[in-house]
């Protein structure tokens, strides 16, 4: 009765979603590399009157649709999922969003996430490699002992320059971070961000913070006050 029920609940919710579908969303999405047409703010009220339901999002992520993956990790039970599962659905996750919310709101709070962490950084895919950076980003911010930063800074400075997009703007974000939060560091962050001038002139809004590392490093220092 209770498989009958989920899977009479996956139907409504996938057609919920079909309902929700607007081509322009679709349409800016796509140019990102998210295909999907749900509006992000009316897919989290979805989510919140659903609540978590882990019986739901294991079929939402398996339709494959990316609005369903999408809604899937907002009712997901985080610490349910096996270690091998997270590194499935991290490579099957080639979406944009969907991998940024898989490792942001589910693995990050997974007991797994260090280990994924260390396979993921020496991954040969550069969209799994990613990953592996973006938790070592949450290291250096949250719990850096025991963290080589000195290597993390040889290994950025010898690859990011040539690095693929995705796995590009991780690595800045670990380099930023590393001189944000480790003054012992920050020079040579600094260094590394002016030479290989990765960002410099990424468009940035009036009134946000330039992802160019030592812009973004000096700016962070100053609203700290260091």
């Amino acid at each position: 009765m209770a498989e009958t029920t989920t899977g009479g609940q996956l139907g409504e919710v996938m057609a919920e979603l079909a309902a929700l579908e607007d081509a322009r969303v679709r349409e800016a999405n796509e140019k990102r590399g998210d295909h999907h047409g749900v509006n992000l703010g009316r897919l989290r009220a979805v989510a919140k009157r659903l609540k978590t339901q882990q019986d739901l999002a294991v079929p939402l992520w398996g339709s494959g649709d990316t609005a369903a993956r999408l809604l899937a990790l907002l009712v997901c039970r985080p610490k349910a999922f096996g270690r091998d599962e997270l590194d499935g659905m991290l490579r099957e996750a080639r979406d944009p969003k969907v991998h940024d919310w898989l490792v942001n709101y589910v693995v990050k709070k997974s007991p797994h996430a260090e280990e994924l962490r260390v396979d993921w950084l020496a991954d040969p895919d550069p969209v799994v490699a990613s990953a592996g950076w973006a938790l070592t980003s949450e290291r250096v911010v949250k719990k850096p002992q025991g963290l080589e930063l000195v290597a993390l800074l040889d290994t950025i400075e010898a690859e990011m320059k040539d690095a693929p997009d995705r796995l590009q703007w991780a690595m800045n974000t670990c380099l930023a971070q590393i001189g944000i939060e480790h003054a012992e560091h920050r020079a040579r962050a600094l260094g590394i961000g002016e030479r290989l001038e990765v960002l410099r002139d990424y468009p940035t809004p009036p009134g946000c913070t330039s992802p160019f590392a030592p812009a973004w490093i000096s700016e962070m220092v100053r609203r700290k006050g260091e």
